[in-house]
């Protein structure tokens, strides 16, 4: 098999997948976590249902495999927060306010959060989040210009738990963040 032939195979497969991950997310929002069937599923992609599962064995999986692609997203999203930006008390800020916008777009509860907000990847995701929290934590105390007198890996335990606190997904996060950042000050 040549090598541009086994590429686009695996460029196919991923295609695949997105587009099963979507459609499932998609079905989810129009019928609930628990109206969402392999069946609609492949009929939404329009492949069969034999084909979907050579892909996932079940829509837990899915879901599953979707929403660590999306913590995986939204890692990156906080990492790209703080480039260009040398200030560390505005890069502390940039990383708080958007890991706060992300934190109010995700499920709060019920069956679906329950799902997702367990597992290997969730708690890897958080440990990447604490540590970036950390090292921003560090340079601004470093700076002085936010306290010295607890461990920032402490600092950036407040920080991460304090914005995912909010529960008002539809209120702006700029307030809440505001109050973290002065309990940060020294």
């Amino acid at each position: 098999m040549s090598k541009s032939w086994g590429e686009s195979v695996a460029t196919h497969r991923h295609a695949v997948r997105d587009a099963i991950k979507n459609a499932t997310w998609s079905l989810v929002h129009e019928h609930g976590a628990t109206g969402v069937s392999m069946s609609r599923i492949a009929d939404r992609v329009e492949i069969s249902r034999a084909t979907l599962y050579r892909y996932f064995s079940d829509v837990d999986s899915i879901l599953v495999e979707w929403h660590a692609d999306k913590i995986h997203s939204h890692v990156t999203q906080l990492r790209q927060a703080a480039d260009g930006i040398g200030d560390p008390v505005e890069r502390l800020t940039a990383v708080l306010t958007c890991y706060a916008t992300i934190a109010g777009g995700e499920p709060r509860g019920g069956e679906l959060a329950t799902l997702l907000h367990q597992g290997a990847h969730l708690a890897q995701a958080e440990q990447q989040v604490l540590d970036l929290f950390t090292e921003l934590l560090a340079s601004a105390a470093q700076a002085g210009a936010v306290r010295s007198d607890v461990p920032p890996a402490e600092l950036a335990r407040y920080c991460l738990y304090a914005l995912a606190a909010a529960d008002d997904p539809a209120r702006p996060r700029s307030g809440l963040v505001r109050v973290v950042l002065a309990g940060l000050r020294p």
